[in-house]
């Protein structure tokens, strides 16, 4: 298995869930400092937990390192992408800069790994990757538009790879989160239906072994946003984050 952002807290918990009898491969920045992870992750059950540095911004690196990924410890089995940014919406609107930053790191990365790992995959003939999407991006906001757009742009890119992925062996699975109460959202007011990484990472396990195409966190999102895409626009653009 394979966590790319491997401080993430919902990339953590899915990894937990997942850990036992298994390789798990953790990418992130700072790769030497990721000893509690490493420990959570063994005391889970791992076979062996490698850490790796990994720099999602720098797309320019992204075929050497899965090129050596591959070369030193062979076949992957389950990708999860839990690497993002929420950026700060206020600075997004004055600063063009710190915008295409967090279109960069939620969107533009994004496509650049889904795209190398599902050739990967596809060589393979098998494997499994986790996309996270939101809420966020099934009708974007005024309140959080620069992140909401990101998003929307990478949950219309992994539904058509899904796609693009049908009868190859590979599956892909599209998850929803609502708000998640967490350490990105430390300080922020949690919006209806929110969840936790904890309710989040069982929700995706069980999508893939259910080899779902899409989950909802929680699952009720699901019927309230077909409503709210209904709703007219005047109304729309003053809902809050």
């Amino acid at each position: 298995m394979l966590l790319l952002g491997g401080r993430s807290e919902i990339g953590l918990e899915v990894a937990r869930r997942l850990a036992r009898g298994q390789v798990v491969i953790l990418a992130a920045r700072r790769s030497d400092e990721l000893a509690e992870q490493v420990a959570t992750l063994t005391e889970a059950g791992a076979a062996q937990v490698h850490c790796v540095e990994f720099d999602a911004d720098d797309t320019a690196s992204h075929p050497a390192f899965f090129d050596k990924v591959v070369a030193e410890h062979g076949q992957l089995g389950v990708a999860v992408l839990a690497f993002g940014v929420l950026g700060d919406q206020a600075r997004a609107e004055q600063d063009p800069a710190h915008a295409l930053a967090v279109v960069h790191t939620d969107y533009a990365a994004q496509v650049s790994v889904l795209t190398i790992l599902a050739n990967l995959l596809r060589a393979q003939g098998e494997g499994q990757l986790v996309v996270f999407s939101s809420v966020a991006g099934a009708r974007v906001r005024r309140a959080n538009y620069v992140y909401g757009s990101a998003k929307a742009g990478l949950d219309g890119f992994a539904s058509g790879l899904a796609d693009a992925l049908h009868g190859s062996g590979v599956h892909l699975l599209l998850a929803r989160p609502g708000f998640v109460i967490g350490r990105m959202t430390e300080g922020m007011e949690p919006a209806p239906f929110s969840s936790t990484p904890d309710q989040v990472a069982a929700a995706v396990v069980k999508g893939l072994h259910k080899r779902a195409g899409v989950v909802w966190i929680p699952g009720i999102l699901r019927p309230v946003f077909f409503a709210m895409r209904l709703l007219p626009q005047a109304i729309w653009r003053r809902m809050p984050r």
